[in-house]
């Protein structure tokens, strides 16, 4: 029976994430038909006087999913083609300042796309962005990515915004204000970061220049034949 049992939660550790990419992957392809549908009723009316067979099989099941995934991928691609010539940056420019007239899409829409553009990685360490902080307490540390720093003022020390994603969904995660002496600053890529939160910390990279500060012993400790605890004693606290 032990056997058996071993063999069962290997089975289940293997196609948990087999099922997780899977929803992912089959969440994706379903927003994208969803895209792409209207796209394949106006295909179909269009080639209905003409073609009226060709537009009943358009309308047919999977191959009215699979004809909206297609339409859907050309309108990202197409989207994207735009969104990097210089008319699709003016367009964008204009739409950017035709949303910032409405108060609360405004504030929705410039969050979103600022937070999408600092968690987005381009495969290089811009501005080394990804660092360690004390996080949820001061013996502790999480990957976070820097989003914003506010230069020191007076007596006020340089302050860094920090976004502490959570595992295994990125988009929801913590903000912390946090002196930028009290963060290690690791050479890591944002695809590195988001692959070592989602992973859980299964996929990290070797570089990891954790400094570990000293500190007391955590718990009670494996005391000799005959001690008691009250004849233990406890190691003093460092100030931080």
């Amino acid at each position: 029976m032990q056997s058996v049992t071993r063999q069962i939660i290997a089975g289940v550790l293997t196609i948990i994430p087999l099922g997780v990419t899977a929803w992912i992957l089959w969440f994706a392809v379903d927003m994208l038909i969803w895209i792409g549908r209207p796209a394949t009723f106006a295909l179909s009316g269009a080639l209905r006087p003409t073609s009226p067979d060709l537009a009943d099989l358009i309308l047919e099941g999977w191959f009215q999913s699979a004809v909206a995934l297609v339409l859907a991928l050309l309108f990202l691609y197409l989207i994207g083609r735009t969104a990097n010539a210089v008319l699709g940056r003016r367009l964008l420019h204009a739409f950017d300042r035709l949303v910032e007239a409405v108060p609360f899409a405004r504030t929705v829409y410039g969050a979103t796309q600022t937070l999408i553009r600092s968690l987005g990685g381009d495969g290089t360490p811009t501005g080394q962005r990804v660092v360690l902080i004390e996080f949820p307490s001061e013996h502790m540390r999480a990957v976070g990515i820097v989003t914003r720093v506010f230069p020191a003022r007076g007596s006020n020390p340089e302050l860094a915004a920090v976004y502490v994603p959570t595992t295994p969904n990125p988009t929801s995660g913590f903000v912390e204000i946090v002196p930028t002496s009290r963060l290690v600053w690791l050479d890591w890529t944002k695809n590195d970061a988001m692959a070592f939160i989602v992973s859980g910390g299964a996929m990290a990279p070797e570089n990891a220049p954790i400094e570990w500060p000293d500190m007391p012993p955590a718990g009670p400790s494996i005391l000799p034949a005959g001690k008691t605890a009250s004849a233990r004693s406890r190691a003093p606290r460092k100030a931080p």
